[in-house]
């Protein structure tokens, strides 16, 4: 009888959390991933929170030689995140050497910085436009490098937060203790 009562009982939840709940898409899924790592905080802080209320020479600063500033992790992330949307949108992306650390240096100064952080917000903000008015074929085709560009989007993210943390920066109220 308990067993009846309990399958019942689960039946009446998943019927319930079926009516107030919609099946997942690729397109939610992937605008959920792309939402989390720009502005919208859910498990982790977004970029756009983590890169907010730094000065420049915050954003210029770091730990030794062989580590990135926040600034060339900035300008990391746009210009991946441009490249690959200029590909989704069938565009010529910017020209590239093939050579990775090139995408740190790209022209960062203490005037640049505003700009830095508007661009990154615009490119992320973009990537939500064209992922929601993209269509089922294009998105199938296309999950796997969304999805990537969420996590390394959130990965580098994180290295902005430890910087953050390092020098001092961080108030750990917005989300990371």
């Amino acid at each position: 009888m308990k067993k009846i009562i309990l399958a019942i009982f689960c039946i009446g939840i998943s019927l319930t959390y079926a009516q107030n709940q919609t099946t997942p898409t690729i397109k939610s899924i992937l605008l959920e991933q792309l939402k989390t790592t720009h502005n919208v905080q859910d498990w982790f802080v977004p970029a756009s929170k983590a890169v907010a209320g730094l000065t420049p020479e915050q954003a210029m600063w770091k730990e030794g030689n062989a580590n990135h500033s926040i600034g060339q992790l900035v300008n990391h992330l746009i210009f991946w995140n441009k490249q690959s949307l200029a590909k989704f949108k069938g565009d010529k992306p910017d020209n590239f050497s093939g050579n990775n650390n090139e995408t740190f240096e790209i022209s960062f100064d203490k005037k640049s910085w505003t700009a830095a952080v508007k661009e990154l917000d615009d490119v992320l903000t973009e990537w939500e436009k064209v992922v929601e008015a993209a269509d089922d074929a294009k998105l199938q085709s296309w999950y796997s490098t969304i999805a990537h560009i969420g996590t390394h989007n959130a990965y580098h993210t994180g290295q902005i937060l430890y910087i953050r943390k390092q020098q001092g920066s961080w108030d750990s109220e917005k989300g990371v203790k």
